[in-house]
């Protein structure tokens, strides 16, 4: 457990994911949702997406095989829960690099500012990642919290800084 605290601290000063700013430019932005099918369950306020969905807003990008959108009621707050062989996330942050999530499930709830990205999770942002069975991510506090089942584990790979880098 110390040892994951100090990657997850190690971790966080070279994948910092200002996601608020960002955020809040993409929140401004429609949302457009394209599938191959879509229903909805107009008095559960249930949307389904299937097959090939893509949906973007701004620079935020989620392609899955399945989307549902839940809607709070008399509430205009919603949880996209995405699945896929993988679901992938993907933002421009305000630092002008991407990030880069895939998982079987992505559980996105922006009224929260969280991000739940679970069987086979992988975190990616310039050359480093963090990988495990489960990975919480919140935009607005920029927490990060990994975990694995029990026959697994979490593992974070941390790349030097290129040489390239330094020179400019």
């Amino acid at each position: 457990m110390k040892n994951l605290a100090a990657s997850l601290l190690l971790l966080s000063s070279v994948i910092a994911v200002p996601g608020v700013n960002a955020a809040k430019a993409d929140f401004e932005q429609r949302i457009k949702i394209d599938s191959d099918r879509q229903a909805a369950d107009l008095k559960n306020k249930i949307a389904s997406y299937l097959d090939n969905v893509k949906i973007t807003q701004g620079s935020l990008v989620i392609n899955a095989d399945i989307v549902q959108v839940f809607g709070e009621k008399d509430s205009d707050v919603k949880t996209y829960l995405a699945k896929g062989n993988p679901a992938t996330f993907e933002q421009l942050l305000d630092d002008g690099n991407m990030i880069n999530l895939q998982a079987d499930e992505i559980k996105y709830e922006p009224g929260k500012n969280m991000i739940t990205i679970s069987g086979h999770a992988l975190l990616r942002q310039q050359d480093s990642q963090v990988s495990g069975s489960r990975i919480t991510y919140n935009t607005l506090t920029e927490q990060l919290s990994a975990e694995s089942d029990k026959n697994e584990r979490v593992t974070t790979i941390l790349e030097p800084e290129s040489k390239d880098k330094d020179k400019n």
